[in-house]
C-alpha cells in the first residue's frame, strides 16, 4: 500500500499481519525485553518489514536499533521510516545519497477526536478542514492532517536532530492531487545552499487505512 505514495528510488515493505519477535536480531529483541505484548508485536513486525526493505535495496538484513529519542537507527548509507497502527505495519527505505530523509505514517481512517484536532491544527488549518469536509465528505481530513504532520516530524528529525510540535508547520491539503505542502514556521537546515522552508508529501486511503509520506531529496553533489 505505501509504495504508491513513495517517490522513485525508495523501497518499502508492509503487512496487515504480524511477525513474531523470534524473527528479530538479538539486539532488537533486547529493546523490547520488558515491553508489553502489544508493543512487542508492533515493534517486531515493523522491524521485519525494515529487514525486507533492506533486502529490496540489495542490502543484507541487519539490526535496526533505537536512538535516544526512540528513532530507528538505519544502517550506514540508508535512510528510512517506520510506522504502525492497528491492522497495518510498514517500513520505507532509500539510499541516503538520493534521499536525505523519509517520513511515513499510517492511521485508521476514522474521525479524529475534536480535542486532538484542536491540538494538531491551527485556526487556519481548522477552517481548511471544515471546507474540505464540506466539499469532500468521504475523507476524514482531520485524521489526514494529523498523519501528514506525523510524517513531517519523522522526516524533519534526522535533518535537524530536533523534534517538532504541531504548530511548527502550516499544512495545505490538496484533495485532487492527494498531496500536501508544509510551510515551516521554524528555521530549517540548509540544503543545496538554501534554507529548507517547505516540504511536500503525498497521501492515500485504502482498506480503512490512511497513509502519508514525506521525502526530502539529498543535495546534488557537483563534480569538481
Amino acid at each position: 500500500m505505501i509504495e504508491e505514495i513513495l517517490p522513485p528510488g525508495t523501497v518499502s515493505a508492509d503487512t496487515r499481519g504480524e511477525f513474531p519477535p523470534a524473527l528479530l536480531f538479538a539486539g532488537e529483541r533486547a529493546l523490547i525485553r520488558d515491553a508489553v505484548e502489544e508493543r512487542r508485536r508492533e515493534f517486531a513486525t515493523a522491524r521485519v518489514c525494515a529487514h525486507r526493505a533492506l533486502a529490496a535495496l540489495g542490502r543484507a538484513a541487519e539490526p535496526v536499533l533505537t536512538g535516544r529519542r526512540g528513532e530507528p537507527l538505519w544502517p550506514a548509507g540508508t535512510t528510512g521510516s517506520l510506522t504502525h497502527c492497528e491492522g497495518y505495519r510498514g517500513a520505507a527505505l532509500a539510499p541516503a545519497e538520493r534521499w536525505r530523509a523519509l517520513g511515513i505514517d499510517a492511521e485508521p481512517h476514522l474521525a479524529l477526536p475534536p480535542d486532538v484536532t484542536r491540538e494538531a491544527a491551527s485556526a487556519a488549518e481548522r477552517e481548511q478542514l471544515r471546507e474540505l469536509a464540506r466539499r469532500h465528505p468521504g475523507t476524514h481530513w482531520g485524521r489526514l492532517l494529523f498523519s501528514a504532520k506525523e510524517s513531517l516530524f519523522k522526516a524533519w528529525s534526522p535533518l535537524t536532530h530536533r523534534t517538532l510540535d504541531f504548530g511548527s508547520a502550516e499544512l495545505e491539503l490538496d484533495p485532487s492531487a492527494r498531496s500536501f505542502t508544509a510551510r515551516m514556521r521554524i528555521p530549517g537546515p540548509v540544503l543545496d545552499g538554501r534554507p529548507l522552508t517547505e516540504l511536500t508529501g503525498r497521501w492515500t486511503v485504502a482498506d480503512g487505512i490512511l497513509l502519508t509520506a514525506v521525502a526530502v531529496r539529498a543535495p546534488v553533489r557537483h563534480r569538481s
